[in-house]
C-alpha cells in the first residue's frame, strides 16, 4: 500500500514556537545520550538505550518532566535506524547533534488530530497550518521541523490504496540532457531554464555573511543577523525546488519512457571552475525528483551508461566526435554535415537509446 507524506508550513504563535524549540532540544539531548551509550557499548539496541535514558532522565534532566516524552523516544529510535543504515553501508557513523542545526522532533501519530487547516499535537493543542492535508488515511508519522524562520509539519499517511499506473499509450519516449546553462533539454527541443537562484542572491548573501561576522558571537544582534542569512538561503532553496518540481512534473505527465544520463555529481564537483554552478543547479536533486515521480506512475526510466558519449555522438549517422569542447554549443558532424544544438543532439541520442530498450522489452513480452 502507498505511503504518502505531505510537508505543510505552520502558523504557530510565539508560545508554540518556543514549545517546538524545547521539544527539538529534548530530542537532541536524548539522541546525543544514545550516541554516547552506543559508542561505549555498540552491542546495545535502541530499546535498551531508551530504558537506560528513562531511568535517569528525571534525575539528571529534571526539566524533561514537562516535555513531550515521545520526542525523546523517537530521537533514540532514529539513532537505531541510523545505526542500521550505517551497518548496511548506506551512511556514515552517527555523530552528535548540534544545537540549532536541523532542528526537528517526532511525536505520537495516534494522538494527533487534523481538522481542515489545523493540527492538534500532544501537550500543545491546536496549531494553524497554511494548507489542509492532501491525503486521506491513517496517520503513521508526524515530524515537526524548522527551516530558517519557518516551522513545518511532515505528515506521513497510509492511504490504503496502491499506486495506480497511468496509461501512457500515445505519449512519446523522451530523452533528457541536463546541464548548467539549461536545467533540462528534451529530445523534442523543449528546454527548461536553469534559474540559478544562488547567483541571483549571491550579493545579498555576501552582505549578510559580512554583517554576521562583525557581530559579537551569540549576542542578540548576532542572532538577528544569522536569522536574516538563513532566510536568504531558504529563499534560494525554495526557488530552486519550485523550478525542479514544475519541470519534473511536466516531463512525467507527457512521457511513456524517459532516458537520463548517469551522473556522478560528487566527481563533477571536484572541478573547481564548475563546482559553484553545479551546486546552484542541484542536478542530483532534480533527477531524484524525476525518478520518484516516474515511479509513482510506473513510468520506466532508462539510465544511460556513465561513459555513454551522448554529446559527442551524432544523432543522425552515429559518428562519434573525438574532441568536443564545452564552448561548442552547436554540434556539427564531420561525416554527414548534420548540425544541431549540442544539448538537443545529446537528448535525441538518449531518446534513441531508450526507444531501443523499450522495443526489446516489448519483443520479450
Amino acid at each position: 500500500m502507498a505511503k504518502k507524506t505531505h510537508k505543510i508550513a505552520l502558523r504557530p504563535t510565539k508560545a508554540q514556537r518556543h514549545w517546538f524549540s524545547s521539544q527539538c532540544g529534548y530530542a537532541r539531548v536524548a539522541y546525543n545520550y544514545a550516541v554516547s551509550q552506543h559508542r561505549a557499548d555498540d552491542s546495545l539496541s535502541w530499546k535498551q538505550i531508551n530504558s537506560r535514558f528513562n531511568a535517569i532522565k528525571y534525575k539528571d534532566y529534571n526539566w524533561t518532566r514537562e516535555q513531550d516524552q515521545r520526542a525523546a523516544l523517537f530521537g533514540i529510535k532514529h539513532l537505531g535506524e541510523a545505526i542500521t543504515r550505517h551497518n548496511k553501508g548506506q551512511n556514515d557513523k552517527p555523530k552528535f547533534k548540534k544545537r540549532g542545526y536541523r532542528d526537528s522532533y517526532s511525536t505520537d501519530p495516534n494522538t494527533t488530530e487534523i481538522e481542515g487547516k489545523r493540527i492538534r499535537l500532544p501537550k500543545i493543542g491546536w496549531v494553524k497550518m497554511f494548507e489542509a492535508l492532501r491525503f486521506a488515511g491513517e496517520i503513521i508519522c508526524v515530524t515537526i521541523s524548522r527551516t530558517a524562520h519557518r516551522w513545518f509539519v511532515s505528515i506521513t499517511v497510509e492511504t490504503g490504496t496502491p499506486n495506480n499506473p497511468r496509461d501512457t499509450r500515445g505519449y512519446p519516449v523522451v530523452g533528457i540532457d541536463v546541464g548548467i546553462n539549461t536545467l533540462a533539454t528534451l529530445s523534442d527541443g523543449t528546454k527548461y531554464d536553469n534559474l540559478r537562484p544562488l547567483k541571483r542572491y549571491e550579493r545579498k548573501i555576501k552582505r549578510a555573511n559580512r554583517s554576521l561576522s562583525k557581530k559579537q558571537f551569540l549576542s542578540n544582534n548576532w542572532k538577528k543577523a544569522k536569522q536574516k542569512l538563513a532566510r536568504l538561503h531558504y529563499r534560494v532553496a525554495c526557488i530552486r525546488e519550485d523550478a525542479h518540481h514544475k519541470a519534473s512534473t511536466e516531463i512525467v505527465n507527457n512521457a511513456s519512457v524517459i532516458c537520463v544520463e548517469t551522473l556522478k555529481v560528487t566527481n563533477l564537483l571536484k572541478n573547481r571552475k564548475l563546482a559553484k554552478a553545479l551546486s546552484d543547479t542541484a542536478l542530483g536533486g532534480f533527477l531524484s525528483k524525476l525518478e520518484r515521480k516516474a515511479e509513482k506512475f510506473s513510468i520506466h526510466i532508462e539510465k544511460a551508461d556513465q561513459f555513454y558519449a551522448s554529446s559527442k555522438t551524432c544523432s543522425n549517422c552515429g559518428h562519434k566526435k573525438k574532441d568536443l569542447t564545452l564552448s561548442e554549443r552547436t554540434y556539427q558532424c564531420s561525416v554527414c554535415q548534420y548540425q544541431e544544438d549540442r544539448d538537443i543532439n545529446a537528448a535525441i541520442n538518449l531518446r534513441n537509446l531508450a526507444a531501443g530498450h523499450a522495443e526489446s522489452i516489448n519483443a520479450c513480452g
